[in-house]
């Protein structure tokens, strides 16, 4: 179960906040002045650019960009925080995020980029015939959007906090402004040009920081990620949950939650959309593995973040107390609270704040992108107004831009829980709705309309009650506890897919044995998916198999 959080007040806690920095508040302002250089030269005019880039992304700069787009504050910040105040608990977030990717690059990398649309939503609603399906995948996808940005949001509210020297709430609008612009002026194009740029920023500070930090506290000199033994055995013996596996939670818990994680990851429409913005299946295979290489480069960093950061804590703020009892906000900043605690220079620490600006604004386009792509493309050109011009479809994408940032703005001004735990929620939703649905329809030709819709349904149901049950109604009622505690034990809004993935699968099987078979159009679709031919830039497997409808023998 997650408890509900205070609001952010950072004023309170070992962040050195409440001043302004001049120069790391130049770099961010040099990082955002290039970021909307780059968006406004690569800006777009036409809806191919708008939402897959022109298909013209090669795997490394595409890599780059999945590893921004998934280096969200969650992951710079996140994981770090929750590794120290959860210990082994922690571990299942690495654990589930990176496992997740080879499940992407085995079974639904070059699938996805071979059925050749531009959205998640555009996915399910030509696999399964069906508006209602196209209509539902579109809701969750900016369901899946907003709830994850809303962690972006706290992250960026946090840095501008240590930064600016200005308040959190303050920061959350700055930060939260200047990423609708850029977004809603590039297009995919432009946000893709600047993952790249991002991710270089993010590695670079992430990195830096991590070194410096050992080489001052002599613990590391080449590989701190290697070197930290000593200093996570110091960290085990201050809190023996560090190292001791399931001492703050269940087996059943770390289980459920790596494999949410696992499965949301396989159902992420701003992670599938970035397979489409390729010219073909084989670069969609390579960008995965590279992703997969640029993710890793973080990922290993996280744990030692933490043992170096407790130890500090431990040290300099809680004499002596331990560091897990640290404040929620104070974790969420562990990676530049480590920074600072070290003493490094205040240039160095502010480097290492703007590396997590840069992951939040990187992962924040992304969604953004997803959902005004979901509003414009699949429910208003798709379901409103076929004959919708570009123009009309990028002023409705832009339009959702604006609007959907703007929530995020308001929600992440008090968010509902920890930022790890508010993007854990958004990949249990996608996990439970989404991966059954996106496997199924590419390696069962067999699945049905109605199987699909059944198996969404019954994933709704069972993701968002799981979110409401233990962390929106206690967060905005008051109460303590989840509404149903027995319920949130086994169904927790972070966790959910354990059960729900199994439940959904079963839902659309036996509903697709019980209805009438997909049209013979369709199945040649899902098996053109898996054609060995190669395929050219702008081609897709609906141009590939579009023959008449003729028996797949002929």
């Amino acid at each position: 179960m997650i408890e509900a959080v205070d609001p952010v007040i950072l004023q309170e806690t070992a962040l050195d906040v409440g001043e302004f920095k001049l120069v790391p508040a130049l770099t961010v302002a040099a990082m955002l002045a290039l970021f909307l250089g780059v968006g406004y030269f690569f800006r777009v005019a036409a809806v191919d650019e708008l939402w897959v880039a022109g298909r013209s992304i090669g795997s490394i700069e595409n890599g780059m960009a999945i590893g921004a787009n998934w280096m969200s504050a969650a992951s710079y910040l996140g994981v770090a925080a929750l590794v120290a105040t959860a210990g082994y608990f922690g571990l299942a977030y690495v654990v589930g995020w990176t496992t997740g990717y080879f499940i992407l690059l085995i079974f639904l990398a070059a699938q996805f980029r071979r059925f050749g649309k531009y959205t998640a939503p555009d996915f399910v609603g030509d696999r399964f015939y069906s508006d209602w399906a196209r209509g539902i995948a579109a809701f969750t996808t900016l369901a899946i959007a907003f709830t994850y940005a809303i962690g972006q949001a706290s992250g960026m509210g946090l840095m501008a906090q240590y930064i600016f020297g200005i308040s959190y709430e303050a920061g959350v609008i700055l930060l939260m402004a200047v990423t609708i612009g850029y977004v809603a002026l590039s297009g995919m194009l432009g946000t893709t040009k600047n993952m790249a740029i991002q991710y270089v920023i993010l590695i670079v500070a992430f990195t830096l920081g991590l070194y410096a930090t050992g080489w001052t506290q002599g613990w590391s000199t080449a590989l701190p990620y290697l070197e930290a033994g000593p200093q996570v055995a110091e960290a085990a013996s201050i809190e023996a949950q560090f190292v001791e596996p399931f001492a703050n939670a269940s087996y059943y818990a770390w289980i459920a939650l790596a494999f949410s994680l696992i499965v949301g990851t396989c159902g992420l429409p701003h992670v599938l959309v970035r397979f489409y913005t390729v010219d073909n299946e084989r670069t969609a295979r390579w960008s995965t593995v590279w992703g997969l290489f640029f993710i890793c480069l973080l990922y290993w960093g996280t744990a030692t973040y933490a043992a170096f950061g407790g130890l500090l804590y431990d040290s300099e703020v809680s004499g002596g107390e331990g560091f897990t009892g640290m404040a929620g906000s104070e974790a969420d900043a562990l990676v530049v609270l480590t920074a600072q605690l070290a003493d490094l220079p205040t240039w160095l620490v502010g480097l290492v704040a703007a590396g997590a600006v840069a992951a939040a604004l990187a992962t924040t386009a992304g969604l953004f992108i997803t959902a005004s792509s979901a509003a414009a493309h699949d429910i208003y050109t798709n379901l409103y107004k076929e004959d919708a011009t570009q123009r009309e479809q990028m002023l409705v994408g832009r339009a959702t831009i604006v609007g959907i940032g703007i929530l995020v703005a308001l929600i992440g001004l008090n968010p509902p829980a920890l930022i790890g735990e508010l993007v854990a929620m958004s990949f249990a939703i996608a996990g439970t709705v989404f991966f059954p649905v996106f496997f199924l329809g590419l390696w069962w030709e067999n699945t049905t309309r109605e199987g699909a819709l059944s198996g969404m349904i019954v994933g709704i149901l069972i993701s968002f009650g799981a979110i409401l049950n233990d962390t929106a109604i206690p967060m905005y009622t008051g109460v303590e506890e989840a509404v149903l505690p027995g319920l949130a034990t086994y169904l927790p809004g972070t966790s959910s897919a354990l059960i729900g993935v199994p439940v959904v699968f079963a839902t659309i099987i036996v509903v697709s044995v019980l209805t009438d078979e997909p049209p013979e159009d369709i199945k040649r679709l899902v098996r053109q998916c898996h054609s060995p031919e190669p395929m050219s830039q702008m081609e897709s497997a609906e141009d590939a198999a579009a023959d008449g409808g003729a028996p797949a023998d002929d």
